[in-house]
């Protein structure tokens, strides 16, 4: 340090660090919150406080600019998503001065603002270009007034402003608006701003905001619950004859029955290792579009990488749900044919009743838990828009989805957006008695005429898509407005799904009445050839969709949606059929390994859990990182984890229970065994009977009973 420097320090400490400020600050200027002349008063008197402040200079003022977001090196690879220093913003506190602001102001304090910028280029090719490539491409276009809680407003620019509480969210915007409107003048770039007043926080603004008395009573609730639960663990434990009343919230029973993969004739054992796979490659789809929400030092390489056709495992999510619905309704279809063939009674009532005790517990916990309890376990910049934001929407509207009709409201004010599957499928349910009665009573008119009416629907589909310019796959450029239309007006109506559900029934009732029929040598070679190339063309077929360079054509898009449904629930079910007759090969073997049978019970769980999760870690995230589709998609195996954990949880506390109880209720076999010991440890005791247990990721538990 010279002898200048050294001196200038002890005799004018003060004078020193102005200076070092104003250096700093030629830099990188600090915003003015009051910038516009529409601000408050009280925002007036703050922002002059804080600016004062920074000429002292004072260290909390310091770090309020400190804590806004700075233009950063990589903006042409699009690290242009810039969040600032969230934790450091929020933790700003000081008492103002009665020299810098009226002695009636509040203390300053600070607040977090995440502001949504659109820009829009009319100049230059060149300037197009450079947007381009700030904006990654726009791999997914959206506007500033796109929902943004479901999917990511990809091409909006997120900058982190810390600003004194006193500024309200509409006085930022004014200022940042009339701020980059002033900048960019004569330059033909135009930077619309939004703030949303979610997204414009101060400390402990979830508290103070959030928590009601509803609060207090769901968590008193969730916790109640869970000294029932250790109550009946705690007596099977204890007791040596055991009521299986007093032991249907027991853990121990519970996690036996969901570990449990004893061996069951009647068991259609492959479909469990299909629904694994379609629900593992469902989790992959799911986390690519989660990870869109978040920022990244490399994110136009990233664009340009996923632009490539091997992509169209994180673009083609919804043709993995397919399968799902296709087994809704061959399981439905082969327990009822079977039970009539043996000349039971059927009894509706009962297969309602036992599904909602089934499927409506889990579903109200999540919520519960969703609305009422996630929002108080982290922070972070978006926190307010994908956690906080679906409690707001289920604290209005979840008797929409406890009543299994939410999916005919819209994706923008659903409850669990990602649960409209169980709509889905519990309406198909509902009138499915109806498509297999006909089938029962008068087989070959009533194949004909599901046959026609999964035409029909498939033929609305593929036109509704065309007229409307819908897409259901998730080609480069498609904008979120794209998206939620295609969901609102196709995707999530079950009249546009029939088609895979009939192919479900026909297929439960060939399983039950042609299952002694065999096949020749050729038949089976022609039945496999055929099938896999379908498979092959439902899956890479949309491919070049995925091209950076791609346009959209509504023929392309008509006929994915009409045609590759089917195609890729043929080559399962063409699986599903050859097992059933008693052949065999290496992939059938592989999709009826035992261990599938536990990822069914709880795929339920997973369908429920996963969405929530990956918007926890969304939120959570405070910086952009380097992107690496392998190691953050692919071998992310700690959010796997925590999912798989998660749908354990789920699945023993309030799935399980109340599927014992049903059973007690319905099952003839259970209630004279309900005042009995419970069955050894070697044994299965909910579903002995567990093997026959058919579990739908977004839908439905079911039992094959015959």
């Amino acid at each position: 340090m010279s002898t200048t420097l050294g001196r200038a320090l002890l005799l004018r400490p003060t004078k020193y660090v102005s200076m070092l400020g104003q250096k700093f600050f030629s830099i990188h200027a600090p915003f003015n919150p009051a910038y516009s002349s529409r601000v408050s008063p009280g925002c007036k008197r703050a922002s002059d406080a804080y600016l004062a402040a920074l000429r002292t200079p004072r260290l909390w003022a310091w770090r309020m600019h400190d804590a806004s977001g700075k233009i950063s090196s990589g903006v042409l690879n699009g690290n242009i998503n810039q969040y600032g220093d969230y934790d450091q913003c929020l933790n700003v506190n000081v008492p103002t001065t009665a020299s810098s602001s009226s002695n009636n102001d509040p203390s300053l304090q600070g607040r977090y603002c995440l502001a949504g910028i659109q820009p829009s280029v009319a100049s230059t090719a060149l300037l197009q270009h450079v947007f381009s490539l700030v904006q990654s491409h726009g791999m997914l276009k959206s506007q500033l007034g796109d929902p943004g809680h479901r999917v990511p407003r990809f091409s909006t620019i997120n900058w982190g402003l810390c600003v004194p509480a006193a500024c309200s969210p509409q006085d930022v915007q004014h200022s940042l608006a009339e701020f980059l409107r002033d900048s960019t003048e004569g330059t033909g770039l135009r930077l619309d701003v939004l703030i949303e007043p979610e997204l414009c926080e101060v400390r402990d603004a979830v508290w103070n905001r959030y928590y009601t008395p509803n609060t207090g009573r769901v968590w008193a609730g969730f916790v109640a619950y869970l000294v029932v639960v250790l109550l009946s663990t705690a007596y099977e434990l204890r007791s040596d004859s055991k009521n299986t009343w007093l032991t249907s919230f027991s853990l121990i029973r519970n996690t036996r029955t969901i570990f449990c993969v004893k061996d069951d004739p009647n068991d259609v054992a492959c479909v469990h290792g299909i629904r694994f796979l379609n629900a593992l490659l469902l989790i992959i789809a799911h986390k690519s579009m989660a990870m869109f929400f978040n920022p990244y030092t490399n994110r136009t390489g990233m664009s340009e990488a996923l632009g490539q056709p091997w992509t169209v495992i994180g673009r083609a999510a919804s043709i993995f749900t397919d399968p799902f619905i296709m087994f809704s309704g061959f399981l439905t279809t082969y327990s009822l044919v079977g039970r009539w063939m043996r000349g039971k009674r059927v009894k509706l009532y009962q297969d309602y009743i036992g599904r909602l005790l089934r499927i409506a517990p889990p579903l109200g916990a999540l919520i519960l838990f969703c609305t009422f309890v996630l929002p108080f376990l982290g922070s972070g910049p978006q926190w307010n828009l994908v956690v906080t934001g679906h409690g707001d929407i289920c604290k209005k509207y979840w008797w929409r989805n406890m009543l299994f009709i939410h999916n005919y409201f819209g994706f923008k004010d659903m409850c669990l957006t990602h649960t409209h599957h169980v709509g889905i499928d519990t309406e198909l349910f509902a009138v499915s008695p109806l498509f297999i009665w006909a089938l029962w009573k008068w087989p070959r008119k009533g194949a004909i005429a599901l046959v026609v009416l999964a035409l029909v629907s498939t033929v609305h589909r593929f036109f509704i898509t065309y007229n409307l310019r819908l897409s259901n796959y998730v080609y480069f450029g498609t904008s979120v407005k794209q998206l939620f239309d295609t969901a609102d007006l196709m995707y999530i109506i079950p009249y546009y799904r029939l088609t895979v559900y009939l192919m479900g029934v026909l297929l439960g009732y060939a399983c039950r009445v042609y299952k002694s029929h065999r096949l020749t040598p050729n038949q089976l070679r022609l039945g496999w050839y055929a099938t896999s190339i379908l498979l092959v063309l439902a899956f890479f077929g949309p491919a070049p969709m995925g091209s950076i360079d791609y346009q959209y054509n509504p023929l392309h898009a008509a006929n994915y949606a009409a045609f590759s449904p089917i195609a890729w629930c043929i080559f399962f079910a063409w699986t599903v059929f050859a097992s059933q007759l008693g052949y065999s090969n290496k992939l059938i073997e592989l999709f009826s390994w035992r261990g599938f049978r536990v990822t069914t019970k709880i795929s339920y769980a997973i369908y429920l859990t996963q969405f929530p999760i990956f918007f926890f870690n969304v939120g959570r995230v405070r910086s952009a990182t380097h992107f690496n589709f392998v190691s953050m998609v692919l071998l992310d195996l700690t959010e796997y984890i925590v999912i798989f954990g998660a749908s354990y949880l789920l699945t023993v506390l309030f799935e399980v229970p109340f599927s014992n109880i049903k059973k007690l209720l319905f099952d003839d076999g259970h209630r004279r065994r309900s005042a009995t010991k419970l069955p050894r440890k070697d044994e299965c005791d909910f579903n002995e009977n567990s093997n026959k247990t058919i579990v739908y990721p977004s839908n439905q538990t079911k039992d094959l009973t015959d």
